[in-house]
């Protein structure tokens, strides 16, 4: 397969296929039909039994591609910790100190990492006489109203038959953003994440912090795929949740083995220390929504745990996928036929002319070709819309790679030309145009208590914190406040004395009759 150069407007969309949108992951790693060991990756929102009950370790996505507004440099960003609830406090959203996370870059095609960029965190409590994250407004990162602090480091190792030969660190003690607590705390986020923006040893740019989740798709599928209807689609499930975020631009040259070989292929892994003090791999992805629905339940944790170079275990599982054969079974759509040789070339060697690099060992990692210039109108569909800057070319946060690989997995590359879906096409926050491009969290704080500010407006709310003791034509008056809520304790105070004597009096009955 060549690069894709056609224009595809005017596609029909959001057709009867929308269930499959998991299939994605089935795509890629069904590609497999050769018996090198190819490298596969997975998209971790909860997709092992393991790693579901450590979400701080826990991997969510990978993004690799050409900065937008800066060609020479390349961005990466790897996601932990699916499923933040904005309001999750006290306890809110931490890199734990027992953790390494790694963003891996293989140079040359050979599937092992020849760079390795490791994140490390410390964290600092300033009081811990108190269950808050922050006493009182936090305007800046150094403010001594955030309570709860973390900083990191950045190791850049250069690797050689996976054996370290070089460390060097590139970032030393810089702050991480906080999680967003909510508006009363955090009047003005943005300039907390635009000071956690920050420049490292080799001319780049790193930001580490909480952002807004950006995969955006209808995760429904696990409801008997979509309900065995598709009575269940089209509804972002991340809409609203949050992840801890590193992301870092660093110089292309600096990643890429030359100018004439510019393809870097990436994926990412999280490293915890156990009781021995060892460390243990518990995690990894490169490609999206693998682990999920092509390793069945028995293999899931033995597939986090792996090496990408010796992925030719699970061969059996990415040679005759079980997701094809569940849609041909349920919705009448049928699979293609195995082995799935007609994905290799997008999945696991990269597509010739693009992104493939010379003598590759199939791997699923994110290649990205380092030289192709950003698009100036990028494409939802990427590759499969003529926009050769996107999926499978490294991924963007706009790539709807849900869509793309449903397509491909229902035979877009062998003749049977499809527009499937799963009917989210965008993620509902807009991402910003310079690093690190990610949305803002989301924050906790209720729409309607963000707006107005009179006394007239807050009067609900007041009423609902004393049970609607304050009667609404006292709330502009103090001195009635004060009253009813003075003769409310008073009264409520009597009740408890009362109650309290009548107990003593029964028991004293009760021990006399005795």
């Amino acid at each position: 397969m060549t690069a894709i150069t056609r224009s595809r407007t005017g596609r029909r969309g959001l057709v009867a296929l929308v269930c499959c949108a998991l299939a994605t992951g089935g795509l890629a790693a069904a590609g497999v039909s050769v018996l090198e060991p190819g490298a596969a990756q997975a998209s971790s929102h909860r997709e092992a039994p393991l790693i579901s009950g450590q979400p701080q370790y826990d991997n969510t996505d990978v993004y690799a591609f050409v900065s937008p507004d800066k060609p020479d440099t390349t961005t990466l960003v790897a996601n932990w910790i699916p499923f933040e609830e904005p309001a999750g406090g006290p306890n809110f959203y931490l890199f734990p100190e027992d953790a390494q996370y790694d963003i891996h870059i293989d140079s040359d095609g050979d599937a092992q990492g020849d760079l390795l960029y490791r994140w490390t965190f410390d964290t600092k409590v300033k009081n811990g006489n108190t269950f808050l994250y922050n006493t009182d407004p936090v305007t800046s990162l150094d403010d001594p109203d955030l309570n709860i602090t973390q900083s990191y480091d950045i190791d850049l190792l250069k690797l050689k038959d996976q054996k370290v030969v070089s460390t060097k660190k590139i970032a030393d003690d810089l702050p991480v953003a906080p999680s967003r607590v909510g508006n009363a705390s955090m009047p003005d986020y943005k300039k907390l994440r635009d000071q956690a923006v920050r420049k490292v040893a080799g001319g780049g740019t790193s930001y580490v912090g909480q952002a807004d989740d950006p995969f955006f798709l209808d995760l429904q599928v696990f409801d008997l795929l979509y309900g065995g209807d598709l009575s269940q689609i089209g509804k972002d499930t991340l809409k609203g949740y949050n992840v801890n975020t590193v992301a870092l631009q660093v110089p292309s040259a600096e990643i890429r083995q030359s100018a004439k070989q510019p393809t870097v292929g990436v994926w990412s892994t999280t490293q915890r220390k156990n009781a021995k003090g060892d460390w243990t791999q518990v995690s990894r992805l490169g490609n999206p929504l693998v682990n999920e629905v092509v390793v069945p339940i028995r293999d899931k944790d033995r597939f986090n745990a792996s090496s990408p170079w010796n992925d030719a275990d699970f061969l059996p599982y990415v040679q005759k996928p079980e997701l094809p054969k569940l849609l041909e079974r349920i919705y009448g759509i049928k699979a293609p036929a195995e082995p799935r040789k007609d994905l290799v070339s997008v999945f696991l060697t990269g597509v010739k002319d693009l992104n493939q690099p010379p003598g590759v060992r199939p791997a699923e990692a994110l290649r990205l070709n380092t030289s192709v210039k950003p698009s100036a109108d990028p494409k939802r569909l990427g590759v499969l819309d003529g926009d050769n800057a996107g999926f499978p070319n490294g991924r963007r946060l706009t790539d709807d790679v849900v869509d793309i690989e449903l397509q491909a997995v229902a035979g877009e590359l062998v003749g049977a030309k499809n527009d499937l879906g799963d009917a989210v096409n965008a993620n509902d926050r807009a991402f910003g145009g310079t690093f690190p491009y990610l949305a803002l969290p989301t924050s906790p704080t209720h729409a309607a208590a963000a707006k107005g500010g009179s006394d007239g407006d807050n009067a609900s709310a007041r009423d609902a914190l004393v049970g609607g003791a304050v009667p609404a034509a006292s709330a502009s008056s103090g001195g009635a406040d004060d009253t009813v809520l003075i003769a409310s304790a008073a009264a409520g105070a009597a009740g408890v004395l009362l109650t309290g004597l009548g107990l003593a009096w029964w028991r004293g009955r009760r021990h006399g009759a005795v």
